[in-house]
């Protein structure tokens, strides 16, 4: 098949070029158009007109969450959710019969206050990032085509070989050797192994899924303190984990946001919250029953990366 990639040199498009380039011709739709392996041709976003007919649309194409705030709400608009329209609207005037769009589950929720996050929340995201994301979903659903199938990923925080993303200051603390001070929490957290999201854009290449919003994570959610024991364990390191008192950690916290320390509120409540995916309606609809690369199984492949 003719596969449109947009945002194709970011670390997603990277890692489904190589899965994808050996049955299908790839083309790359991106602010910067260098040549890049196993991509047919890169096009610029003013190049619409030139692109050939392609049979599928994966836009990943987008503006990250920005965990420190710094990036202005328009820009997410402009990037995140107009940016959005313009390719699907594209894709509706084309012969493209599938697109496949990469959201976010922060356009469901910024914080699960329910054991689990299902695609039946009624979205309620805090935030540019989340609020730029469902605006995005709220286009496309308003304009679906019975001919064309549409898909709505929800992926949870990605991570795999080469992108080390949020595992930043818990590697740093098993690296040094210092110990983790929040064992006391008993939080839980859903990931996204970026070879798990791979198998799951492959199959809905290859199968004719209804179309509709989906989650996308691993099958396990992992605690933090278990993802330190994992981190410790790629590192040969012993494992340092400290349970102090919750109420003298979060007091260490605010302190943090106002003398600017690693340890901020911002990161102790992603340490320490749940946030955990349903993974179910997916899998349902691949006719699958598990993920191919566990939980565990995909943190040792993206920790065996950090040191080469």
């Amino acid at each position: 098949m003719n596969i449109l990639i947009t945002g194709v040199h970011g670390f997603v498009g990277s890692n489904l070029v190589a899965t994808l380039k050996a049955n299908h011709t790839i083309f790359g739709l991106d602010i910067v158009s260098p040549h890049k392996e196993g991509l047919l041709n890169t096009f610029g976003w003013n190049e619409l007109e030139c692109i050939p007919s392609v049979d599928i649309i994966i836009h990943l194409a987008g503006k990250a969450h920005d965990t420190k705030n710094h990036t202005n709400a328009k820009i997410y608009y402009e990037i995140n959710t107009k940016l959005t329209q313009k390719i699907y609207d594209w894709f509706l005037a084309s012969a493209s019969t599938k697109f496949i769009f990469f959201s976010s589950v922060k356009a469901a929720a910024d914080r699960v206050e329910s054991e689990m996050l299902t695609e039946d929340v009624v979205p309620a995201p805090k935030g540019p990032y989340g609020e730029s994301k469902i605006a995005a979903e709220q286009y496309i659903l308003q304009h679906l085509a019975i001919e064309k199938m549409v898909y709505i990923l929800r992926p949870c925080v990605i991570h795999g070989p080469g992108n080390k993303g949020n595992l930043d200051l818990l590697f740093n603390f098993v690296k040094k050797g210092i110990p983790y001070p929040l064992g006391a929490f008993k939080n839980r957290r859903s990931f996204t192994s970026i070879d798990n999201m791979c198998f799951v854009i492959s199959k809905l290449i290859e199968k004719n899924v209804p179309s509709g919003i989906y989650n996308m994570s691993d099958d396990e959610s992992l605690s933090t303190n278990e993802l330190i024991t994992i981190i410790a364990k790629a590192l040969a390191k012993p494992v340092r984990i400290w349970k102090w008192n919750p109420s003298v950690m979060h007091l260490f916290a605010q302190i943090g946001t106002v003398l600017h320390l690693p340890l901020n509120a911002k990161r102790f409540q992603r340490l320490t919250e749940n946030f955990v995916v349903s993974n179910e309606k997916i899998k349902k609809a691949l006719g699958i029953k598990k993920m191919p690369v566990s939980a565990t199984e995909g943190f040792l492949k993206t920790l065996q990366s950090y040191e080469k």
